[in-house]
């Protein structure tokens, strides 16, 4: 407020008409964004009635309790945080490589291109039942193959197998969002001065010494972006590995079962949300300030 009054007039108008400019998205993201947060936080504290008329029971911290003493809980975090890491780590790799192939010159790159982000475009939907027909015991073509391979017997469940969905779901991630990664990487890659290469060729640099000097220092902060909004979006991620396979047993999973199954306990689930939100907004701050250096 002090810095405001030492403004100029017309800085200060300036200022006043940004404020005009912005208060709608302001006010838009208070009552669409914060309200909600911060109606779930207070929820936590509640054992929610679902019967009209009963009013809501203050509890305290016992929801919170409860959910930091339930090994279903710890299980399905950890359950989460790796398949935030595969995932993650995943789709960059195959990302940055499928988009170093395509920022080379070749006949049909254009196609090639444009099928590549099938996965990302196509509906989650039809790609999980694609996927679970492909994976399906007796007759799916990919349990065929790896059956007549040797690799597994036929009758082999994958997707509803509880040893195993956590793996299918976490590769299903990969195809499904590796073009996402793979066209912000591209964009930047297509953005860096051909000097840069032309120079290190004269000093005799080799290839992987061009890729680790100079294309790699180029793409950290598109990599580090990425990294961040993978690691929330999946961090979160429910739709896919709910409709492929409800086994992957990941914390969104975990909290939807808890709403809206059986004897609903909105008021865990209200605290599983707020833990959450604090899980990630505290990496998100430490990941900003360390790795993106903002």
């Amino acid at each position: 407020m002090q810095r405001f009054r030492e403004l100029s007039p017309l800085k200060k108008k300036e200022a006043t008409f940004g404020w005009k400019l912005v208060s709608p998205a302001v006010i838009l993201i208070g009552l669409f964004i914060m309200y909600p947060v911060l109606y779930n936080i207070y929820l936590s504290f509640f054992e929610v009635s679902l019967t009209p008329g009963v009013p809501n029971k203050f509890v305290g911290f016992q929801n919170y309790r409860e959910l930091l003493t339930d090994p279903t809980f710890w299980n399905s975090f950890g359950i989460t945080m790796l398949f935030v890491l595969i995932t993650v780590v995943g789709s960059i790799l195959v990302g940055l490589g499928v988009a170093l192939l395509m920022n080379k010159e070749f006949p049909g790159r254009g196609i090639v291109r444009a099928l590549i982000l099938f996965p990302y475009v196509a509906p989650v939907i039809s790609t999980v039942f694609a996927w679970q027909y492909v994976l399906m015991p007796l007759n799916g073509p990919l349990t065929i193959l790896l059956s007549n391979l040797g690799i597994m017997d036929v009758t082999k469940d994958l997707v509803n197998d509880p040893n195993n969905a956590f793996l299918v779901v976490s590769f299903y991630s990969i195809w499904k969002n590796f073009p996402f990664i793979y066209l912000m990487i591209l964009s930047r890659l297509q953005s860096i001065s051909q000097d840069y290469y032309e120079a290190a060729d004269i000093d005799g640099a080799n290839g992987w010494q061009k890729f680790r000097h100079i294309t790699l220092p180029e793409l950290y902060y598109v990599i580090g972006s990425l990294v961040l909004l993978r690691g929330i979006w999946n961090f979160y991620k429910f739709e896919e590995v709910y409709l492929l396979s409800k086994e992957a047993r990941t914390l969104p999973i975990y909290l939807y079962e808890k709403a809206f199954t059986g004897l609903p306990e909105l008021g865990v689930a209200a605290a599983i949300a707020t833990v959450l939100f604090v899980v990630m907004m505290v990496l998100i701050s430490i990941y900003v300030r360390k790795v993106l250096k903002w």
